[in-house]
């Protein structure tokens, strides 16, 4: 199965606000590493939460 998620993209769990825009660093299977700027990196089962990526790069972000 392939995943929508890619290495770079800006996205944000719904269900934790507080933990800010994270970062994809890498995507193994369901298995989605994301750097969260208020929770750090984290490791997240897409299979089990749905992230809500974010279009172009967030306010605050330096260009990639």
């Amino acid at each position: 199965m392939n995943s929508i998620f890619e290495p770079g993209q800006y996205v944000r769990h719904p269900a934790r606000p507080d933990w800010g825009t994270g970062q994809v660093q890498s995507v193994i299977g369901d298995r989605v590493t994301v750097n969260f700027e208020n929770a750090g990196k984290l490791l997240i089962n897409t299979g089990l939460t749905v992230l809500e990526i974010l279009d172009g790069v967030p306010p605050g972000r330096p260009g990639r």
